[in-house]
């Protein structure tokens, strides 16, 4: 989630004093230099808003308008236009929705998409990769999981618990990022102060030693005065030596005894079952809130040391409560929740008793869909203009199976077409993750090199075509099947192969496939 960070104020990087072991640029150690030199290059560096734009005015620009979201995703997904062109017209209603004043903002909401088609024709990957290319938070669930309230089981309220969860670590690693520089910054300077104590103790007192009696009280404070500035004084061309020599890597394997901070270890998980996985959470952050912090001294290399040093002086750097308010921001003005297999709840009540899985399902959606609060232990987070994109084959039931008021809430209906033969080859050959390009890099790392002949790409998508026809229709997950048996003894005896190509042609993929797919028996348990 690059596009979503943001300008914090825990990032501005406080004031170091250097007068200690770092010299001025005039090569003294007067502090009275230094307040004229920081000012200088942080104030330029000030409207930093540019860096940080926010995921509003990233997806607001010219290249991200509808159009150019459907030939984005055309790289990815063959065909299913009607599908690209729904999901990229609800993410533009959602930037033109930001430029509205704040009373009719409010009034906006998103039109949810129900997306029907068969298995494995681009229903999933289109929702993944809009969220992915506007950097949304989104989070893809089986309705099938869930269950009615009253039942042992998930609620559907944990729908957006996980998505606001999954948001704040993406946040939160976006910080890191961010404050990273100055937390390595910090952590090193801790470990020189580590170094130099430690030679401190080692040091030999030789400055007593050659320290003779003084006559008078005067004598002894000039002496004591000249003597700590001498001490003064080496100890700074030592700190200069030892971050030369830690800046160039020399004292990586050196071992120093660091104080370290212990995370607290709640003595129980949480609990299991609909809403009381909160209540171990929250019972989890109450401890841990009241209970000490623990350190203790640890011996480890000065390379260990930096990595744990640096893990607690971003702890200090990150406003957490920063963090959970702008992942809360997020998810309720740019969350995507794609709800997956709805075709398995719809149906009628049971004659033999309710239905824990259907009917009482989409009831409990209903409010979510419409707009509620969902209370989590971050803060409360409302639902009204969180996207919902719902999908399923619908081969056993009908869209009106559904409840009238589950339907309802999603008023744009999108149908995605089987795919063809011609859909298949395009799918091997044109996107940039397509199989046989896999497929290449894989064995490449082997010094195999793989070259699909164009009559072999055919002959594949026509085996798969053929397989999907006659028996159930899975779409492109059927070619990853028909990949693995055609390259299954070049991926198997790579080494016999080393430094070869091997053609992959139409005989070579019928000879590996024919069988399988004439035997009508065979083919329903391998294919």
């Amino acid at each position: 989630m690059s596009a979503l960070q943001h300008e914090s104020l825990e990032q501005a990087t406080p004031e170091v004093d250097t007068s200690d072991g770092v010299p001025s640029q005039n090569g003294t150690g007067d502090p009275t230099q230094a307040p004229p030199q920081t000012p200088a290059p942080e104030q330029p560096q000030t409207p930093a808003e540019p860096q940080h734009r926010d995921i509003v005015d990233e997806v607001a620009g010219e290249e991200l308008r509808p159009i150019e979201v459907v030939r984005r995703l055309d790289e990815y997904i063959i065909g299913q236009g009607n599908a690209k062109k729904s999901v990229a017209i609800a993410l533009r209603n959602r930037i033109r929705r930001q430029q509205l004043s704040d009373e009719l903002r409010r009034e906006v909401l998103p039109k949810n998409i129900l997306m029907i088609g068969p298995t494995g024709v681009g229903k999933t990957e289109i929702a993944r990769r809009v969220a992915r290319l506007t950097a949304s938070p989104f989070i893809k669930v089986e309705a099938t999981k869930f269950t009615e309230v009253g039942y042992v089981g998930r609620d559907v309220e944990s729908i957006v618990r996980d998505l606001l969860e999954q948001t704040i670590t993406e946040v939160h690693d976006d910080r890191i990022a961010e404050v990273e520089p100055q937390a390595k910054e910090l952590a090193n300077e801790r470990i020189l102060e580590t170094l130099l104590d430690a030679d401190d103790k080692q040091a030999p007192r030789t400055e007593q030693a050659a320290t003779s009696e003084p006559d008078s009280a005067l004598e002894a404070g000039t002496a004591e005065k000249s003597i700590q500035a001498a001490a003064v004084r080496r100890r700074r061309a030592r700190r200069r030596r030892l971050a030369q020599r830690l800046a160039g890597g020399a004292l990586e394997e050196r071992l120093i005894d660091i104080e370290v901070e212990e995370p607290f270890q709640p003595a129980f998980e949480g609990f299991a079952g609909t809403g009381l996985e909160e209540v171990g959470y929250s019972l989890s952050d109450f401890f841990s809130q009241m209970a000490p912090i623990r350190k203790r001294q640890k011996r480890m290399p000065v390379s260990d040391a930096r990595t744990v040093l640096m893990q607690e002086e971003t702890d200090r750097l990150i406003d957490m409560d920063r963090v959970y308010d702008d992942a809360i921001r997020l998810v309720e003005d740019d969350g995507i929740v794609f709800i997956d297999e709805v075709d398995k709840i719809a149906g009628h009540t049971s004659d033999h008793g309710p239905d824990v899985s259907g009917e009482g399902v989409q009831r409990d959606l209903l409010p979510i869909l419409e707009g509620s609060t969902v209370h989590t232990r971050y803060g409360a987070v409302r639902t009204e203009h969180i996207l919902f994109i719902a999908a399923g084959a619908f081969t056993a039931a009908r869209p009106s199976d559904l409840i009238p008021e589950f339907q309802g809430r999603f008023p744009i209906r999108v149908e995605l077409q089987a795919l063809s033969e011609a859909d298949l080859v395009r799918i091997l050959t044109e996107p940039s993750n397509a199989l046989t390009r896999q497929y290449a890099a894989l064995l490449a790392t082997e010094n195999v090199t793989l070259d699909f002949a164009p009559d072999g790409i055919d002959e594949l998508a026509r085996q798969a075509h053929l397989v999907n026809e006659e028996d159930e229709n899975i779409g492109a997950r059927r070619l990853f099947t028909l990949m693995e048996q055609v390259l299954e003894e070049v991926s198997f005896r790579a080494e016999d192969f080393h430094g070869q190509t091997v053609r992959i042609d139409r005989p070579y993929v019928a000879a590996r496939l024919g069988d399988l797919v004439r035997n009508q028996d065979l083919r329903h348990f391998v294919l």
